[in-house]
Formats: C-alpha cells, sequence, structure tokens
C-alpha cells in the first residue's frame, strides 16, 4: 500500500519558491505553511547554527570543507525525515489495530472512527497556522516542540483503556504531528545549498511516500506479538530519537519578516472543520435529520463560510480564498482532496472487513493491501509521460474514473468473497491514484507564479489532509448508519447484548452466533454502501476536473 502521501514517492517535490521547478511533475511539500499570497522566496534566517552555518545568512553551511558539509546536511536530512515519518505513519499505523482496541476499549463504531480520525481531524486543522508559527519563530523550535508533544501524547496513550481518553490523546499527536510536517520540508529548503536542494527534496519526498505502508506493516508485526499498545511505543521511541537528532544537528531558521500569524483565520477554520466532523460522525447516533445534526453541519459550514470571507478582507491570509478561482489550481486541490477521501475511507472500513469478517491476522490485513501499492508504483512513474502524451485532463479524469471501478468492485465484496476479488478491486484503485496524483499535483504548482509555489505546497499538503479526515468521517458515518440499520438480531438475544452488538461491530464479532453472523453480514452490508459513497464522490470528482481543466475557446 503506498499512502496518500504516496505520489510524492516516485516524483521530485517543487520545494519553495527559492528553489527554480526542477521538472513537471508534483510537489507534495509540507512547508511554508503560511499559506497567504505574499511571496515566499526571501531567504531563512538562520538563528542558531550548531551545524556551522553563519547566522543572519541564508542558513546554508558556510564550511570551507565539501565533505565535511556534505556531512552535516545528511545528518540534518536523515533527522528531519525520520520526524517526517514519524508523523506520517501515524496517519495508518492504528488503522490496524481497531480489533483489538474496540475489544480492550468497548469503543463502538463511532468512537473508533473518532479514534482514527482525531489525529487527522486536528493535523488538517492546525497544519497552516502551525506552519506560520515555525516561519515566525524557528522551525528547530516548532519541531522541538511537535516532538515533544507527539511523544507525550504517544507515551501516555498505553496506560489508558478508555476509548474517550484515546480520542484524546490521539488529538494530542495531531497537534504535534501539525507542527512537525511543515518544519521539516522548511528545515531542508533553507539549510541546503541550492545545488543539492532539490536531491534532498526528493529524498523527503520519497519517505513521505513510504512511511504510511511501513507504519503499517510494523504495526501488524507488533500486533503478532503485544497488544495495540505497541504501537504508541513506537511512537515515543521514534520520536526520543528524532527529538535527540534534531537538538544535536537541525540549525534553526525562520522567516527573516517575522510574518503576522493569522489568528482569527486559524480560529475560525479549526472551529468550522471541528463543527463540520464532529456532526457527520456523530450522525449515526443521532440520525441524520435529527435536529442535532443537521444544526452541526449548519454551524459548520457558516463558520467555514466565516474563514472564507476573513480570508479575503485580512492582509496576510492563511490561505487566499482568490487562488481557487484560477481553474487548474481548484481542479488540482478538489482531485487531490476527494482521492484522500477515497483512499483514508476505504483503509478504515477494509482493516476492519479484512480481520472481524474474513478472520485474517493483523499482518496478513496489513499485508493484504499490498495490490494497490503494485498499481500505485508504475502508474506513478508513468503519469508524466501519459499526462504528456493525452493531457493532464485525460491522465487525472482517467485515473478517477479508475479509483471509482475500484471501489465499486470492492462494494461487491461479502463474507464469503475470494480474496482475488478484493485484490482486483485494490488494483486498479492503485492505479487510479498513480494516475490521478500526479497531473492533479502539477496543475496546483503549474498554476501559481515561482513567488507562490510555497503556497502550492501548502494547499496540496492540506488537501491531503483534510481529504482523510472528511473521508473517514464520511464513509465511517455511512458504515456505522447501515450497520446500526441491517442489524436484525432474533428476539431471543437479550435486549444488552443487542445494544452492545448494535453499538460495535468490534464487540459484536467476538460473541457467539447467532450474533457474530448477524453482525457480520450487517457489517458487510454497510461496508458496501460506504464504498458505493467513496465511489460516488470520486466520480463527482471526474465531473469536476473534466469541467474545471477543458481548453478554454481561446486556447482551443
Amino acid at each position: 500500500m503506498t499512502t496518500p502521501a504516496a505520489s510524492s514517492a516516485s516524483t521530485t517535490s517543487l520545494s519553495p519558491p527559492v528553489v527554480p521547478a526542477a521538472s513537471p511533475q508534483p510537489t507534495t511539500s509540507a512547508a511554508p505553511a503560511a499559506a497567504g499570497a505574499r511571496p515566499t522566496n526571501a531567504p531563512a534566517k538562520d538563528r542558531s547554527a550548531p551545524t556551522g552555518s553563519s547566522t543572519g545568512s541564508t542558513s546554508v553551511d558556510s564550511s570551507p570543507s565539501p565533505d565535511g558539509a556534505a556531512g552535516r546536511h545528511g545528518r540534518v536530512l536523515a533527522v528531519t525525515c525520520l520526524a517526517l515519518a514519524t508523523v506520517v505513519s501515524a496517519m495508518s499505523s492504528l488503522n490496524v489495530a481497531l480489533p483489538s482496541i474496540a475489544t480492550d476499549t468497548h469503543a463502538s463504531q463511532t468512537r473508533l472512527a473518532w479514534i482514527i480520525d482525531a489525529y487527522s481531524l486536528v493535523f488538517a486543522s492546525l497544519l497552516l497556522p502551525a506552519g506560520a508559527i515555525g516561519d515566525r519563530f524557528g522551525r528547530r523550535r516548532a519541531l522541538l516542540a511537535g516532538l515533544a508533544i507527539f511523544g507525550a501524547g504517544s507515551a501516555a496513550a498505553p496506560f489508558t483503556s478508555s476509548a474517550g481518553a484515546l480520542i484524546g490523546l490521539r488529538g494530542v499527536l495531531g497537534l504535534g504531528a501539525a507542527l512537525v510536517m511543515p518544519a521539516t520540508l522548511s528545515t531542508i529548503t533553507g539549510t541546503f545549498p541550492r545545488e543539492r536542494r532539490a536531491a534532498a527534496v526528493g529524498v523527503w519526498a520519497a519517505v513521505a511516500g513510504s512511511s504510511a505502508v511501513i507504519g503499517v506493516v510494523a504495526s501488524g508485526l507488533l500486533l503478532q506479538v503485544w497488544s495495540w499498545r505497541a504501537v504508541f511505543v513506537l511512537g515515543v521511541v521514534l520520536a526520543a530519537v528524532a527529538i535527540v537528532g534534531t537538538w544535536r544537528f537541525v540549525p534553526d531558521t525562520a522567516d527573516p519578516r517575522h510574518p503576522p500569524i493569522d489568528v482569527v483565520g486559524a480560529v475560525l477554520a479549526v472551529a468550522g472543520l471541528g463543527v463540520l466532523v464532529y456532526s457527520i460522525i456523530e450522525a449515526p447516533e443521532h440520525g441524520w435529520i435529527r435536529d442535532t445534526t443537521l444544526g452541526g453541519l449548519g454551524v459548520g459550514l457558516a463558520l467555514l463560510v466565516g474563514f472564507v470571507l476573513w480570508e479575503l478582507r485580512t492582509s496576510a491570509p492563511l490561505l487566499d480564498p482568490r487562488l481557487f478561482t484560477r481553474p487548474a489550481f481548484a481542479a488540482g486541490s478538489l482531485s487531490i482532496m476527494l482521492q484522500f477521501f477515497a483512499f483514508f475511507g476505504l483503509i478504515f472500513v477494509l482493516m476492519q472487513y479484512l480481520q472481524l469478517v474474513r478472520g485474517d491476522s493483523a499482518l496478513i490485513a496489513a499485508v493484504s493491501v499490498l495490490p494497490m501499492t503494485a498499481g500505485l508504483i508504475p502508474s506513478s512513474r508513468l503519469a508524466p509521460k501519459v499526462a504528456a502524451k493525452v493531457g493532464a485532463r485525460v491522465c487525472c479524469v482517467g485515473g478517477l474514473l479508475l479509483i471509482t471501478a475500484g471501489l465499486i468492485l470492492l462494494a461487491q465484496v461479502d463474507g464469503g468473497s475470494s480474496y482475488l476479488l478484493i485484490a482486483g478491486g485494490l488494483y486498479p484503485l492503485g492505479l487510479g491514484m498513480g494516475f490521478a496524483m500526479t497531473p492533479a499535483t502539477t496543475a496546483i504548482t503549474d498554476s501559481l507564479p515561482p513567488a507562490l509555489q510555497g503556497v502550492g505546497s501548502a494547499v496540496n499538503d492540506l488537501s491531503r489532509e483534510l481529504g482523510g479526515a472528511l473521508g473517514i468521517a464520511v464513509l465511517g458515518s455511512l458504515l456505522g448508519s447501515a450497520y446500526r440499520s441491517h442489524l436484525n438480531l432474533p428476539a431471543a438475544v437479550p435486549t444488552e447484548l443487542a445494544e452492545r452488538a448494535r453499538a460495535s461491530f468490534g464487540l459484536a464479532a467476538h460473541l457467539r452466533e447467532p450474533v457474530r453472523g448477524q453482525a457480520q453480514s450487517a457489517f458487510v452490508d454497510g461496508m458496501g454502501i460506504a464504498l458505493l459513497g467513496g465511489a460516488a464522490v470520486t466520480a463527482l470528482a471526474a465531473v469536476c476536473v473534466a469541467v474545471l481543466l477543458r481548453p478554454s475557446r481561446r486556447s482551443a
């Protein structure tokens, strides 16, 4: 499996505007998170230079020894990539542990969705303001603070047996991750000399693409010998090593202009996304057409509209909404977001199906999604050539339609389906992601002038994280609602037991017949509905991208 960040594994990132675009391939950078319209090509100021860089310069090492400078740069790259891998792997690794978490914490389907999505939601909501904090106060400080927060939350998680506490701690981890991710690439582009910067960014991109794969497989291995708590212990170890390396080797770079932080915009964005996602995830509990759900959705949307209006008025916006009036920029952002909407939602649903319906171990479940990687890797490499030959519009729309076809095929899976059917759905899905992500990301960066390449990088990352958070919320909610409505238990089943089974498939799957069989059947029905919902979203994305990227009359 390759993660939503996986497109970067096979592409060359366009770094912030201080770096000229070296190739037409997409950028997946997380840096300069302050995504306003102001230029970001001013030199970074080095405020603390443990590696010997000269203070007040562009924070590139000025050592006369090329070998010594290369060694220092290599250590900086290794440490920042370790920090990146730590937070990216946490996005996917816990999905493998959901069945055991449900058993230990008695978490309902709604609570399981929150355990996964709390991390992605906080991560996505705070990505832009956290990046702006790093730019203003120093990327090294942001890295240390983010890793410390991530490590502290991971250290506390193994000692809880409460689903509510686990949700809160996952949110804490998301806060740390939001500080870490944009600071990693900003540190690389602020410390490496121009002639070595593109290669370093390429390594960063490969790590971003492979870390979630490693996280899933590592979690599967740990769960073979220990419980879900081992996943958090691994996070503590990785964060601790990254903290030591950051303290020892990473210089502190910052934007010398001290850009202001858009606090009002950040509050509106966080509140709007939080209320919106809360209402979606809680809909199976309250009902989709109840006043609580509809009111929450309305408030969330109103806050996001307020965010847009504020960003149009403020002089230093987190994200200038006017950028989305560029058709290629809007098409690329929408495509990336909805691809990852489907991807993260699928992983959330599929990991439970493989373990609780098919009876696979955690490791087998993790390995079972590798056919997606088998499709994604070659298509990612071929995408630039295909786009050059048939056009970015055809390549991107075709990829989205392949994703749609894969989801429709996976929606046909039932409790007795052969693994060949699962692999047959995962392969075209991965193939489509590879073909769609590359031209979508290129559309974002190519639609912006050099001075706004940092903005494109930030929007690309925001689209990925926001899409993942919404995908888990919406598909998880569809799954939970359909599971509850399709679970028909015999009248002889005690009321208390029936309520427990209806609240949590993870618990119902460990009960005796007939409850277990009925629960598995209801879960499969819910999975089909959720995946068809994901297919509808990616089909809609294909239509929108086709319209936005249609040739203009002038160019025709």
